[in-house]
């Protein structure tokens, strides 16, 4: 995490992303579940910011949720932030990449038991995949209960 990376501005980053990809990374939107492009696919590397190049998550962190956005288990050691989001009626915790500051999605406390309980629900449009960072493979998981699957909730 480099300290001396500058943040483009809105007008460069108007330019560089999609209408889409700027609506969910700046104004806190949330992309249509089912539709993003590591819902399902899992190549091995790092999911880094879109906006930053920040390493995010480990394609080994990833699991299948059943809640219509990509799920980890776990983010790189901080990377992300969290922050309380009490908007939309709901009590939330948003995560937003530590570095540039861009909304990502949110994390919840149901998932998977065999790990760390946790579900990083993030926003396909703000991830990009750098094939060139395998991960290290990570330990089988110490607990013996069963994985949930989460109800569909709003990155």
């Amino acid at each position: 995490m480099t300290q001396d990376f500058k943040i483009p501005s809105e007008e460069e980053l108007k330019a560089r992303l999609s209408a889409e990809e700027y609506e969910v990374l700046r104004n806190k939107g949330t992309e249509i579940p089912y539709t993003g492009d590591f819902l399902t696919k899992t190549p091995d590397g790092t999911f880094i910011c879109k906006v930053c190049g920040q390493p995010l998550f480990e394609s080994t962190a990833k699991y299948e949720s059943l809640t219509g956005w990509p799920s980890f288990d776990q983010a790189i050691p901080g990377a992300v932030t969290e922050k309380a989001d009490d908007s939309h009626g709901m009590q939330r915790t948003e995560i937003v990449c530590s570095r540039c500051g861009s909304h990502l999605g949110h994390v919840f406390e149901d998932g998977p038991r065999t790990s760390t309980g946790k579900r990083y629900c993030v926003n396909s449009v703000c991830l990009n995949l750098d094939e060139s960072k395998k991960p290290a493979p990570r330990a089988p998981a110490q607990a013996d209960t069963e994985e949930t699957a989460a109800e569909p909730t709003t990155p």
